[in-house]
Order: C-alpha cells, then sequence, then structure tokens
C-alpha cells in the first residue's frame, strides 16, 4: 500500500495563513478549504504579493520559522516504518523544503514558482489534478492507495484512492462530501488506516 498526504492543514499550518498573520493582511488567509479553483485563488495571491511588494526570501523566512503540526512528525515517522508514504501538495518547491526538513525529507510531489529577483510572478503546475493523476497513476502500477487530506484540492485525491480519509477539514468539506469518514486526530486516522490496510 502507499498512502498519500496533503501537506498544508496535515502535517503542517497553512503557509499563507502564516504569512498573513505575518503580513496583517487578512485576504492571504483565504485558501482551498475557501476557494475550490486553485487557479483563481493563485492570481488573487499573486496580486497582494505585488501590491505588497512581498518577496519569495521574505515567505521563506516565515515558513523556516513555521512549527509543524503538533505530533506530525511522530505520526509520519511511525506510518513510514510500515509502508510507503508520498506527499501530494499543492504547494511549491520553493515553499517546502523547510518543512521536509522538519519531517525527516519524505517524498513530495509539488509545484514549483516562476521567481524573478526574489519576486514570484508565476506558477508552473506539475501538471493539472497533479493529486488525482498520482493516485491514478500508483494503482496502475498495483499498488491500493490510502489518501487523507482537508480541503477542496484533496476531494480528487481522496476520490481516485482504495480508501479515503479527511483530516481535520472543515465543517463545509464534511457536509459537502460524507461519504468520507473525517477524523480529528493523528491516532485516530493511524486507526482508520490500519483497518482499511487490513
Amino acid at each position: 500500500m502507499i498512502v498519500t498526504l496533503d501537506l498544508e492543514g496535515v502535517l503542517s499550518p497553512e503557509i499563507w495563513i502564516s504569512v498573513a498573520e505575518r503580513t496583517k493582511i487578512d485576504a492571504l488567509r483565504l485558501t482551498t478549504r475557501d476557494i475550490s479553483d486553485y487557479d483563481e485563488l493563485m492570481q488573487l495571491r499573486l496580486k497582494i504579493l505585488e501590491e505588497h511588494d512581498i518577496k519569495l526570501s521574505y515567505i521563506q523566512g516565515v515558513i523556516e520559522n513555521m512549527p509543524l503540526l503538533s505530533g506530525a512528525k511522530e505520526f509520519l515517522d511511525e506510518l513510514r516504518s510500515f509502508c510507503q508514504v508520498i506527499i501530494l501538495s499543492d504547494t511549491f518547491e520553493e515553499f517546502a523544503k523547510p518543512i521536509m526538513k522538519k519531517l525527516g525529507y519524505p517524498t513530495l510531489f509539488c509545484h514549483s514558482l516562476e521567481v524573478k529577483k526574489d519576486k514570484i510572478i508565476g506558477y508552473k503546475l506539475r501538471q493539472k489534478n497533479q493529486k488525482r493523476c498520482a493516485v491514478e497513476a500508483f494503482k496502475s502500477l498495483n499498488f491500493k492507495v490510502f489518501a487523507a487530506g482537508d480541503s477542496y484540492n484533496d476531494i480528487e485525491m481522496l476520490k481516485a484512492a482504495d480508501a479515503a480519509c479527511l483530516f481535520r477539514a472543515p465543517d463545509c468539506v464534511k457536509k459537502e462530501f460524507p461519504q468520507f469518514k473525517a477524523v480529528e486526530k493523528y491516532r485516530a486516522l493511524m486507526i482508520y488506516l490500519k483497518s482499511c490496510m487490513n
């Protein structure tokens, strides 16, 4: 079995919310929990970064000081002791490095930013619907896939998996997708994941 996990909201805090708290720009608090169209969300973020002259190095500094979610490293270590884990995230390579270091360098598939002189000018998706496509690719290699995520951008990944779970998802997501079991604690997620494996 391969377990695919979202990153932000599952193992780490939301990067953009942390940036919003540091800059006091409330509009940067919006995430894929609020806006399901990823391009619409990213265009809004890029516009705000331009208006406020927020550079990549500033955001990276915020991320460096961001703690993992409490218990995330221990959960991931236990999980990696008995199965393969791949993190499927809509974050960017330029943001994720310090988080990956804190997590012990698990495998991460994500996107990349277009940067010019420390200014974020755009972004490049690895591919559209990369989370769903990755799960489908693993299944084509005869892996069983368990997926866990928290936001609208995780739903296609969860639907494609053999078994799936919402983790610390907002009420709006849980209400809209009641077909997925929803848990709030790492222990409950581990118990459910193991029950699906068995």
